[in-house]
Protein backbone atom coordinates (compact mmCIF):
# COMPACT_ATOMS: atom_id res chain seq x y z
CA UNK A 1 0.00 0.00 0.00
CA UNK A 2 1.00 3.82 -0.94
CA UNK A 3 1.77 6.18 1.67
CA UNK A 4 2.93 9.80 2.08
CA UNK A 5 6.58 8.36 2.99
CA UNK A 6 6.56 5.25 0.63
CA UNK A 7 5.78 4.46 -2.75
CA UNK A 8 4.14 1.19 -4.58
CA UNK A 9 6.05 0.40 -7.83
CA UNK A 10 4.61 -0.45 -10.79
CA UNK A 11 6.56 -3.88 -12.64
CA UNK A 12 6.72 -4.11 -16.62
CA UNK A 13 5.40 -7.26 -16.99
CA UNK A 14 2.51 -6.43 -14.68
CA UNK A 15 3.71 -8.19 -11.77
CA UNK A 16 3.33 -7.10 -8.10
CA UNK A 17 5.79 -4.26 -7.41
CA UNK A 18 7.72 -3.49 -4.65
CA UNK A 19 7.47 -0.89 -1.52
CA UNK A 20 10.08 1.88 -1.31
CA UNK A 21 10.79 4.28 0.88
CA UNK A 22 10.26 7.58 -0.77
CA UNK A 23 13.77 9.12 0.38
CA UNK A 24 15.30 6.59 -1.68
CA UNK A 25 12.78 6.20 -4.99
CA UNK A 26 12.65 9.91 -5.54
CA UNK A 27 16.67 10.41 -5.51
CA UNK A 28 17.01 7.03 -7.61
CA UNK A 29 14.23 8.19 -10.44
CA UNK A 30 16.02 11.71 -10.91
CA UNK A 31 19.68 9.88 -10.97
CA UNK A 32 18.48 7.48 -13.28
CA UNK A 33 16.42 10.19 -15.91
CA UNK A 34 19.64 11.97 -15.55
CA UNK A 35 22.10 9.32 -16.77
CA UNK A 36 19.88 7.59 -19.27
CA UNK A 37 20.19 9.31 -22.76
CA UNK A 38 17.07 9.36 -25.50
CA UNK A 39 19.57 8.35 -28.14
CA UNK A 40 18.40 5.42 -30.32
CA UNK A 41 21.20 3.32 -28.81
CA UNK A 42 20.65 3.98 -25.21
CA UNK A 43 23.63 3.35 -22.34
CA UNK A 44 23.88 -0.25 -21.12
CA UNK A 45 22.48 -1.26 -17.87
CA UNK A 46 26.27 -1.78 -16.24
CA UNK A 47 26.95 1.70 -17.24
CA UNK A 48 24.14 3.17 -15.67
CA UNK A 49 24.94 1.74 -11.93
CA UNK A 50 28.48 3.80 -11.86
CA UNK A 51 27.01 6.86 -13.65
CA UNK A 52 24.11 6.90 -10.80
CA UNK A 53 26.57 6.00 -7.26
CA UNK A 54 28.23 9.63 -7.14
CA UNK A 55 24.54 11.10 -7.57
CA UNK A 56 23.26 9.51 -4.61
CA UNK A 57 25.41 10.18 -1.42
CA UNK A 58 23.16 12.07 1.34
CA UNK A 59 19.70 10.76 -0.45
CA UNK A 60 19.71 7.20 2.64
CA UNK A 61 22.06 5.02 0.68
CA UNK A 62 24.79 4.04 2.54
CA UNK A 63 27.80 3.46 0.88
CA UNK A 64 27.73 -0.05 -1.04
CA UNK A 65 24.71 -0.82 0.25
CA UNK A 66 20.96 -1.64 -1.64
CA UNK A 67 21.86 0.65 -4.44
CA UNK A 68 21.69 -1.97 -7.01
CA UNK A 69 18.41 -3.53 -5.31
CA UNK A 70 16.84 0.10 -5.58
CA UNK A 71 18.11 0.88 -8.90
CA UNK A 72 16.59 -1.98 -10.80
CA UNK A 73 13.32 -1.73 -8.67
CA UNK A 74 12.96 1.77 -9.71
CA UNK A 75 14.22 0.72 -13.22
CA UNK A 76 11.00 -1.35 -13.68
CA UNK A 77 9.09 1.10 -12.45
CA UNK A 78 10.14 3.57 -15.11
CA UNK A 79 9.83 1.24 -17.54
CA UNK A 80 6.56 0.19 -17.08
CA UNK A 81 4.96 3.81 -17.08
CA UNK A 82 7.13 4.18 -19.82
CA UNK A 83 9.59 7.07 -19.04
CA UNK A 84 12.44 4.43 -19.59
CA UNK A 85 12.66 1.63 -22.43
CA UNK A 86 15.31 -1.19 -23.15
CA UNK A 87 16.75 -1.06 -26.17
CA UNK A 88 15.73 -4.04 -28.81
CA UNK A 89 17.94 -6.30 -29.66
CA UNK A 90 20.29 -4.55 -27.33
CA UNK A 91 23.03 -7.05 -25.73
CA UNK A 92 23.81 -6.29 -23.16
CA UNK A 93 20.91 -4.97 -22.30
CA UNK A 94 20.56 -1.11 -23.05
CA UNK A 95 18.24 1.86 -21.98
CA UNK A 96 16.98 5.10 -23.31
CA UNK A 97 14.43 7.36 -22.21
CA UNK A 98 10.99 6.68 -23.76
CA UNK A 99 7.51 8.91 -23.96
CA UNK A 100 5.51 8.15 -19.99
CA UNK A 101 2.37 6.81 -20.35
CA UNK A 102 -0.18 8.53 -19.99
Amino acid sequence: METPDRILTLHPAGKQGVNIERVRYEPMRRALLKVIPRKRAGIALSEVRTLVEPLLPGFGFPPKASVGWHLIAVKQDLEARGEIEQVPGAKPQHLRRGSPKP
